[in-house]
């Protein structure tokens, strides 16, 4: 799966109470929790950003409460991937069921920029950024974490599989 977006770039400790506020998790649809993403921290973020856009962060990414609401309204907006330099392990888990893409590359995250263009290669954890033309490893998913992305999530994962078992 080849992902290419446009980045917004973030800071460390991004956690989910900045990613999706409290005071909208009393729903659970993708759609309204997108249009508050990110918004105390960035509060046009969701007006500017393009679908398949990519955010890139330092880290701990995700930390904080374990809401799986935070990297549905990440996904629900449009973004295609999210890159940092570290995950909340919880963060993680829930990004991978709800099949949103995040990979970990320091360096990565140290030379791509605000503003730049990057493509991600999920299938061999590969990080190019277009801008500068200069590639960095992120380490791939593993087959089945990639088929779970590749399904949209672990319910869609799990639905394919017993379609395919009847």
């Amino acid at each position: 799966m080849i992902l290419r977006g446009k980045v917004f770039k973030y800071g460390e400790n991004v956690d989910t109470d900045v990613i999706i506020p409290a005071r909208y998790l009393n729903t659970t649809d993708p759609q309204e929790l997108a249009r508050h993403c990110l918004e105390d921290l960035n509060g046009d973020f969701v007006r500017r950003m393009q679908p398949g856009d990519i955010i890139v962060a330092e880290e701990n990414f995700g930390c904080g409460s374990s809401r799986e609401h935070a990297p549905l309204a990440i996904k629900a907006c449009g973004v295609s991937c999210v890159i940092a330099k570290s995950f909340a392990p919880i963060f993680f888990r829930n990004a991978i069921n709800i099949g949103l893409p995040i990979l970990e590359s320091p360096e990565a995250v140290d030379s791509i920029q605000a503003g730049d263009e990057v493509e991600v290669d999920l299938e061999k954890g590969a990080i190019t950024d277009l801008t500068t033309g200069i590639s960095f490893p992120a380490i791939p998913y593993p087959q089945f974490m990639r088929r779970i992305v590749e399904a949209g999530g672990y319910v869609n994962f799990v639905k394919e599989n017993l379609s395919r078992r009847r």
